[in-house]
């Protein structure tokens, strides 16, 4: 999963992402146009489970889901033209899975807001603007390139249909996500790799007070009216703050904050469920390992995330729920206490599922 932190100046983006990545990578300083090439980063899901899983199986080695966080250079007015950083600007995302879009809510005299004042609907209005330019300019493209073909081939002209139709949406200043279309209507979307026809997780960046804000009164914020946009609180300073801490420092920090967990814990949670993503988990003396696979994915497709022949040659999965495993001590505990199914090629895989997989090759 790759995901670009986005947002306008002075927004505390590359101090978010150096929180995410627990480094100094993004060079965050107080004047605009401060990244302008872009940083690259993995980052470890944290996910307590897996050392819980990995003391019972006494565990080598751990291995976590991770995700590849990308940020680059601020987007402005005028972004979408390539004003001031070429063809590379915009090119650098277009292969993400989730935009989070970071927007300022917190107030700082000391730090200046590229705008003058503090609008997060404005902020927000001004960053979808360019990346909806700049898919206005790639549909126009495509639409001129493919209209010699419709005129022999019936498949260029439904997709020159869907083109049109998407054009004049998005014209209207609307996201191409929420466009409505056909799953076969959708393949003629793929290799354009258009900017809002990704997932779009909005990150308010607060004060250390407003942590405890709840959905709606962020949504009212945010101007965010449509329940199926996901957004999140964090605060970008607090996270920091939380850098070189150990875990058990982290822990007792947040507890005096009166918070259960880190609003990146939260963030990642956030975009993972954006895409209907989830993990399951192996583990044995060897490794402990989370796999990352979608909501909907029976137990042949979690196979094939390991290895596609082993989606290929499956014929059962032995599964047993995670808190089982801790609580039963290992596979042979969770038998003698009827917590392990036997799962064939329909079982639909559930979040925190370890699992063992039998094939026939």
């Amino acid at each position: 999963m790759k995901i670009w932190i986005v947002g306008l100046p002075n927004v505390w983006k590359s101090t978010l992402f150096n929180a995410l990545t627990k480094s100094y990578a993004a060079d965050a300083q107080n004047f605009p146009f401060c990244t302008i090439e872009p940083n690259v980063w993995i980052v470890n899901v944290n996910d307590e489970r897996l050392e819980k899983i990995a003391v019972i199986s006494k565990t080598q080695k751990i291995i976590p889901a991770n995700c590849e966080f990308i940020d680059i250079a601020w987007i402005v007015a005028g972004a979408s033209k390539w004003e001031w950083l070429g063809n590379k600007f915009l090119a650098n995302i277009r292969e993400v899975s989730v935009i989070l879009q970071v927007v300022r809510v917190f107030k700082n005299n000391d730090i200046t807001h590229v705008s003058g004042e503090i609008n997060p609907k404005s902020d927000i209005e001004i960053i979808n603007s360019e990346l909806i330019l700049a898919d206005i300019d790639t549909l126009e493209k495509r639409i001129i390139s493919n209209e010699r073909k419709t005129r022999s081939d019936k498949d260029a002209a439904l997709a020159q249909e869907v083109y049109k139709n998407l054009l004049s949406y998005i014209s209207e200043w609307n996201l191409a996500i929420s466009f409505p279309l056909k799953d076969e209507e959708k393949e003629y979307l793929n290799d354009l790799h258009l900017l809002t026809n990704k997932q779009f997780v909005y990150v308010a960046n607060v004060s250390e007070d407003m942590m405890d804000i709840n959905s709606e009164e962020l949504r009212n914020i945010l101007w965010i009216s449509d329940k199926n946009i996901a957004v999140c609180p964090i605060s970008a300073k607090l996270e920091a703050d939380m850098i070189d801490m150990s875990s058990e420092e982290r822990k007792s920090f947040l507890n005096e904050m009166g918070l259960i967990s880190t609003g990146i814990d939260n963030l990642i949670k956030t975009a993972y469920d954006a895409l209907w993503l989830m993990y399951y988990f192996t583990s044995g003396e060897k490794e402990t390992r989370a796999w990352t696979i979608h909501k909907w994915d029976k137990a042949p497709q979690a196979a094939g995330v390991i290895h596609t022949d082993f989606e290929k040659w499956f014929i059962k999965a032995d599964v047993v729920n995670w808190v089982d495993f801790v609580n039963y001590w290992w596979w042979a505990g969770a038998r003698e206490n009827w917590k392990v199914k036997l799962e064939w090629k329909e079982y639909v895989v559930q979040d925190g599922d370890i699992m063992i997989f039998k094939f026939n090759n």
